[in-house]
């Protein structure tokens, strides 16, 4: 049964890396389904935009050009990271901020 909740999910969960866009539109997708594999990478994938808008943020307001070039690396890795788990269908966090995502994010997806 689990084989076949990821198989259900992987579409979505892969979808949700794909911009703010893909991320709104797989947890429209997720809505009658409520896959949970599916769900866990909504939250990583809202997790990783919104690290990526702070991040954003951050450089705007600072003179720091190697450490705001770092981070935008970062979080361009840790986008990686989890569309690689979705596609093979693992549900693996993100590091540093992957657990801390699922909870935050607990009640979406």
């Amino acid at each position: 049964m689990q084989n076949q909740s990821v198989e259900d999910g992987k579409v979505i969960a892969i979808v949700s890396y794909i911009t703010v866009i893909g991320t709104i539109i797989a947890f429209i997708m997720n809505q009658n389904k409520q896959n949970y594999f599916a769900s866990f990478h909504i939250r990583q994938a809202i997790g990783i935009f919104l690290l990526g808008l702070l991040v954003n943020f951050i450089n705007r307001f600072s003179n720091f050009d190697f450490i705001d070039m770092i981070l935008g690396i970062g979080v361009f890795i840790l986008w990686i990271i989890g569309l690689i788990g979705a596609i093979k269908g693992e549900e693996k966090f993100v590091p540093f901020l992957g657990e801390q995502f699922q909870e935050w994010f607990r009640n979406i997806g």
